[in-house]
């Protein structure tokens, strides 16, 4: 295959897709040069943030991989106060954000979705309807997914994690709450309630092929999602999943390959938003500025209070556990400008790929 006239289709095959993540060397670099590119040609230089509130780390499910899984008896487990979201929330507006990401373990009972519900209501009454609002409280009823809709969360992430369903059932349980055709048929219903919704998936993870990832960027480009967030594999030692640590390549590897996978996105679905996962931070120094320079456009910087950070460990050794808010925002405006982007304050940063 010859990797010029690859890089300046604008379809790709899966073979196609399979050759551009294979890339190694200086030709890497030519691939994510090409997004970089495409990113600043559709929707510019402008970097957006999701100021970041992990409300709980209270879940009800056992996924393989995730330090948080409900077994894992040795989480403190926590649910932020009332009065603790709204102070973020401030914060949000002081550094002026524009908008925010809640984020939680996964419930659906009752009083979990009875209270994100009041939360979003106050949030709106708060920020006067100018903050926008992204939810990642995993898989609900429809009924609530359109009650959250309503009452003013308008972005929903909801990562499938991998499109190949036995690799699903090597990294979950195979059992009811843990369903593989739940977690498309909720992703699904968030996309015809009218939230922007996105996906995403894990690399690197054990057992995963590079034909697994190329199928997973054919399938977020299938559904039309408008938002993806994408990172590499860590494993955590408290998961069952750590089991099969010496099967997964080397921090160098992983952020590479995520870097590929960013880029080819980014070729696949030019106008879409896409996160700067703080798992590259974690595993490399410069892991977000990276990823903000193979395509991404999203940043996460964290609200949530430090005492409850160290218990939200989906995986272990999460960069920028211990920085203060205030030094986040004037690391990230640093950060941006040393790569000749600039941060979007105070706007929604709404995915251009939204209804295409």
């Amino acid at each position: 295959m010859n990797l010029e006239e690859i890089l300046n289709k604008k379809e790709f095959t899966k073979e196609e897709l399979i050759f551009l993540l294979s890339l190694e060397g200086d030709d890497i670099q030519k691939l994510l040069s090409k997004a970089l590119e495409v990113k600043l040609r559709e929707i510019g230089n402008e970097v957006y943030l999701r100021g970041l509130i992990e409300y709980s780390n209270r879940c009800q499910k056992s996924c393989l991989y995730c330090g948080v899984r409900l077994p894992n008896a040795k989480v403190v487990r926590y649910t932020m106060k009332d009065e603790e979201v709204f102070d973020c929330v401030k914060k949000a507006i002081d550094y002026n954000y524009g908008s925010l990401a809640i984020q939680s373990g996964e419930r659906s009972d009752k009083a979990f979705t009875d209270k994100i519900t009041y939360l979003l209501k106050e949030i709106k009454k708060l920020s006067d309807g100018k903050l926008g609002i992204t939810l990642s409280c995993g898989e609900q009823s429809i009924d609530v997914y359109k009650e959250w809709f309503l009452a003013g969360a308008h972005r929903y992430l909801l990562r499938i994690e991998t499109t190949n369903e036995d690799l699903y059932y090597k990294i979950h349980p195979n059992d009811d709450i843990h369903s593989f055709k739940n977690r498309l048929s909720a992703l699904r219903s968030l996309i015809e309630i009218g939230y922007q919704a996105g996906t995403g998936v894990m690399i690197g993870l054990p057992f995963q092929t590079i034909e697994d990832l190329a199928n997973d960027l054919l399938f977020i480009k299938d559904i039309n999602v408008a938002m993806v967030g994408m990172g590499p594999f860590i494993a955590h030692a408290d998961t069952p999943l750590f089991e099969f640590k010496d099967m997964i390549a080397d921090d160098t590897t992983r952020v590479n390959m995520t870097m590929k996978m960013i880029a080819c996105l980014r070729l696949l679905m030019p106008k879409i938003n896409m996160v700067a996962a703080t798992a590259n931070q974690t595993l490399v120094t410069n892991g977000r500025e990276q990823a903000v320079l193979a395509g991404a456009n999203i940043i996460m910087p964290n609200l949530t209070p430090n005492k409850y950070r160290e218990e939200y460990m989906i995986y272990p050794n999460k960069a920028c556990v211990g920085d203060k808010p205030d030094e986040c925002k004037e690391c990230l405006h640093s950060k941006m400008q040393s790569i000749n982007h600039k941060i979007g304050y105070g706007k929604w940063g709404d995915s251009k790929a939204f209804n295409l």
